[in-house]
């Protein structure tokens, strides 16, 4: 096969004195002098195309050039594809996670989804943020949410030892949103924090005295112990 990126000679482009021929069903036509290939190749109505140069003598086969390429082509970026899915990359949360580290997270999670790239979201408790790991659980569904449009879960959130984790697909391309971030500038930090703070509204996670700030039962302990 010809090396991926590089177009095949074709036609009286090809220079070997004799070639193996292969006919546009498959059938070998055994070797001939490269003038009669090319008659073969007429007589068809179609091109003549080096599959293999490095065989000897190469090999050749009979189709139509143009939808050749385009197979190729498609096959190549089917396997870029592939090659990105394999990839993952890693997003990591907190319980007390502010909006300004969340949006900087979450565009992040968006361009990897984007790039057809798997994203791992991992939340890991500190200390006594054990006692109450539905917080945990409240970010990373909140972070799940705004996803939505460009990736789903393959599992829900699952803690495991103190880390919840879980995986994000990228959604096939044609259900997939647009990239917001591909031609447009970085949101502002009022624009992330009008967002978020949206969603504060609506979110019992959120501190609506401090909207940056997870409600947290350990902030309470804490002041306690200082009076």
């Amino acid at each position: 096969m010809a090396q991926a990126g590089t177009e095949p000679r074709v036609n009286t482009r090809i220079k070997a004195p004799q070639v193996r021929v292969v006919d546009p069903n498959g059938k070998h036509l055994g070797v001939m002098p490269i003038a009669q290939a090319l008659a073969t190749a007429r007589s068809y109505g179609l091109d003549l195309v080096e599959v293999s140069p490095n065989a000897d003598p190469p090999v050749c086969k009979i189709l139509d050039y143009g939808k050749y390429m385009y197979e190729q082509a498609k096959r190549e970026k089917e396997a870029r594809k592939h090659q990105a899915a394999q990839r993952v990359k890693e997003i990591q949360l907190s319980v007390n996670i502010g909006n300004h580290d969340f949006a900087t997270k979450l565009r992040h999670a968006i361009e990897f989804l984007c790039d057809d790239m798997k994203v791992k979201l991992t939340l890991r408790f500190q200390g006594r943020e054990m006692e109450h790991t539905e917080f945990g659980f409240d970010v990373m569904r909140r972070f799940l949410k705004e996803l939505a449009p460009f990736g789903q879960a393959d599992f829900e959130p699952k803690l495991n030892g103190r880390v919840i984790h879980t995986v994000v697909t990228p959604l096939p391309r044609q259900k997939r949103a647009k990239n917001p971030f591909a031609t447009e500038s970085a949101p502002s930090n009022a624009q992330n924090s009008n967002k978020i703070s949206n969603t504060a509204a609506t979110n019992p996670a959120v501190n609506p005295k401090n909207p940056t700030a997870l409600n947290n039962p350990f902030e309470d302990l804490s002041m306690s112990g200082q009076a």
